[in-house]
């Protein structure tokens, strides 16, 4: 729903009550859009959380040991001898 910002000022009540259920709400100035009223997301419980962290730390490791050692990753711009090639 489009409705400019001087319609909303007497009717915020109600589009706060119909973005909290889930319609997108769209505030307008000389028709263009400027701002959307949207629900806050709720908040995770702890073990929510703690579910997330544990997906971060496999997918994190799984990347770290992908690729090549950081140490090594630029070794083959230099020769035998330490210098550049």
């Amino acid at each position: 729903m489009k409705i400019s910002v001087s319609e909303a000022k007497a009717q915020l009540t109600d589009l706060v009550k119909r973005a909290e259920a889930g319609d997108e709400v769209i505030l307008t100035r000389r028709g263009q859009d400027i701002a959307r009223l949207v629900p806050v997301a709720r908040a995770r419980g702890a073990a929510s959380r703690r579910s997330l962290m544990e997906k971060v730390r496999v997918s994190a490791s799984a990347k770290a040991s992908a690729g090549p050692d950081a140490a090594r990753s630029q070794d083959f711009l230099y020769g035998d001898d330490g210098m550049p090639a």
